[in-house]
């Protein structure tokens, strides 16, 4: 494989008052030694300064745009953090927690089409940011190794190196499967099962379905608000939406991994980052892929993308495996042996996307901007690209 990639450091709860962090390894090993077990009395701790304080370090560490209201890091920060974070416990504690708006907001993707994402308010995000960090070490417990996306410790840099590993060991036929809408199309109900067979707390229950039904509010400019509810998906944007969306996907990582799924009959290998998933085999069979559409489609109430799901051989003349804005190629020694091996390279997509970023930075729209703080800004494109 040609160039490194570089090892993942594991998530570490140091950072986390000591409290926190022992009550977090605490629910972890509960969860660890016993699977049937639901967990009750959470929010008390959700609700706890120290919790909202390490909850407000994470949120402030991950920036972002305000939301409804306006409000930025800056002027909570300016108005004094401590009272801003004693209101959030007072209404946690007193009962009176209601959810804002969520701001919706449209980013480009890589082909051209905007995709929705979901800005809730600081308060908001906090809020989510403690539950997050009560609820992530009783499902973590609970989760599949073929899951990379938004866990602790893992990265797609570590499902790289399994793919890799997989194609050297001959599984090359690829059934890449792409979910449409997979954020905005969870249905309510089933996911609120899936988190209640570990979660009996009803005052944690009520909060995650609070977010679920949090109203969406669109603005454009010279017109009204935009008011809509949803009645199924988790907005992204949300920091408790990756957990949300793991917890409802693990079902189908369970599934795959049973004794009537591929991994056992078939000896196929599962790889996902949050939606995003392939499934490497010897051989791609018709019982495989009825296997994967009966348990997204029927099971869990997903719509499968047919346009952009494909079935092929990664080893065949002319094809790559993406994944993740990578290339996995089968090329000839270059140095005419004749013998093959797997190269890994930035995708033609994620290459065209930076060029695209750095011919912005460098355009004549520029032309006012100093020098010094237009090479910052390339430095950190690429550096951010880089990683």
């Amino acid at each position: 494989m040609t160039g490194q990639i570089p090892d993942n450091q594991s998530a570490s709860d140091s950072h986390l008052p000591q409290k926190l962090a022992v009550l977090r390894q605490k629910l972890r090993l509960k969860a660890k030694q016993e699977k049937r077990f639901r967990f009750y009395s959470l929010y008390g701790h959700i609700a706890n300064l120290d919790t909202l304080k390490a909850a407000w370090h994470i949120i402030r560490a991950n920036k972002g745009a305000p939301g409804v209201d306006g409000m930025t890091i800056q002027q909570v920060e300016q108005n004094g953090v401590e009272s801003f974070l004693q209101d959030i416990q007072t209404s946690l504690k007193e009962r009176t927690y209601r959810p804002d708006r969520v701001r919706r907001v449209y980013i480009e993707k890589a082909n051209g089409k905007m995709r929705p994402l979901g800005i809730p308010t600081l308060r908001d995000r906090v809020v989510q940011a403690a539950t997050l960090l009560i609820l992530e070490p009783i499902f973590e417990a609970d989760f599949k190794e073929c899951s990379f996306g938004f866990r602790p410790g893992r990265s797609a840099h570590d499902a790289l190196r399994v793919i890799h590993k997989e194609l050297k060991q001959g599984r090359c036929a690829v059934y890449d499967v792409d979910l449409a809408s997979y954020f905005d199309s969870i249905p309510h109900d089933k996911l609120m099962k899936c988190v209640e067979m570990r979660i009996s707390d009803g005052s944690v229950l009520k909060l995650i379905r609070m977010w679920l039904k949090a109203p969406v509010e669109e603005r454009e400019q010279g017109k009204p608000p935009k008011i809509t509810r949803n009645k199924k998906g988790t907005p992204q944007g949300g920091v408790i939406s990756p957990l949300l969306a793991n917890i409802y996907l693990h079902w189908f990582d369970v599934a795959f991994h049973s004794k009537e799924g591929p991994a056992v009959w078939a000896k196929a290998t599962l790889i996902r980052y949050a939606d995003d998933f392939v499934i490497l085999a010897r051989y791609i069979t018709p019982r495989i892929k009825a296997f994967v559409e009966s348990k997204i489609e029927e099971w869990l109430g997903l719509e499968i993308n047919r346009e952009k799901t494909r079935e092929y051989n990664a080893a065949a003349a002319g094809e790559s495996l993406d994944f993740l804005g990578y290339s996995f190629r089968y090329c000839k020694d270059i140095y005419g042996r004749n013998r093959r091996y797997w190269s890994l390279a930035p995708s033609r997509q994620a290459l065209q996307r930076e060029r695209d970023a750095i011919r912005q930075l460098t355009s004549h729209k520029q032309c006012f901007t100093p020098v010094t703080v237009l090479i910052n800004k390339i430095n950190r494109q690429v550096e951010g690209w880089a990683k």
